[in-house]
């Protein structure tokens, strides 16, 4: 699926560089400012733009169960044949619409984010957010990553602030519970000046 799906370029060709570089990377280390908003007992998860597996097979391993969201043919391979697990479902689907997630009709307890929404333009932004608010329990979590810097060469990424995204998520009936900038947990993203904004957000539950 991913020629496309539009902020995938340069994911495929680069894709066994990426698998290095990102395997490298530990789920404590990379997500330490948003553990503690993790669900405590077995939940179920969303991992949209889930990569190399890394998070997916971290939260399995917590007794979660995941879907696993991932565009990019190469990565997902990669990721299903390292990450073997009960716990974990691959599936090629995208952003701004995941048109087969929704289709299973299923809510979530935490929706992960993880250095996704700077590949949507305003206008998928703006279609993805109730979307992904959709597909939330009542009290779910929806937290997510802003990266912030120069654009790496052939790919398609957007800044994107924090206070848009606030409003759009509060539009969709998400109350933010964490906003905090930090800087990458990449060497070499640190050195060309790659910060991130970190963001939680809670659904708000619906009075009947």
């Amino acid at each position: 699926m991913s020629n496309n799906v539009s902020g995938t370029e340069g994911y495929a060709e680069e894709a066994g560089a990426l698998i290095r570089q990102w395997r490298g990377i530990s789920f404590a280390d990379h997500h330490a400012p948003v553990l503690h908003l993790l669900p405590t007992v077995p939940s179920r998860v969303l991992d949209v733009g889930a990569g190399v597996g890394t998070d997916a097979a971290a939260l399995a391993a917590m007794g979660h169960t995941v879907l696993a969201v991932e565009p990019v043919d190469e990565l997902r391979s990669a990721a299903s044949d390292q990450h073997r697990s009960s716990r974990v479902e691959w599936i090629d689907d995208s952003l701004p619409d995941l048109t087969i997630v929704r289709s299973r009709q299923e809510t979530f307890d935490l929706v992960m984010l993880t250095a996704v929404w700077m590949h949507l333009d305003h206008e998928q932004r703006c279609r993805a957010m109730p979307r992904v608010s959709g597909l939330l329990r009542d009290g779910g979590r929806l937290i997510m990553s802003l990266r912030h810097g120069p654009v790496p060469e052939g790919r398609r990424m957007f800044d994107v602030c924090a206070q848009e995204t606030i409003g759009l998520a509060r539009a969709s009936g998400l109350e933010t519970v964490l906003q905090l900038s930090v800087p990458s947990v990449q060497p070499g993203n640190r050195r060309v000046g790659v910060s991130w904004t970190r963001l939680a957000f809670e659904k708000r539950i619906a009075h009947r």
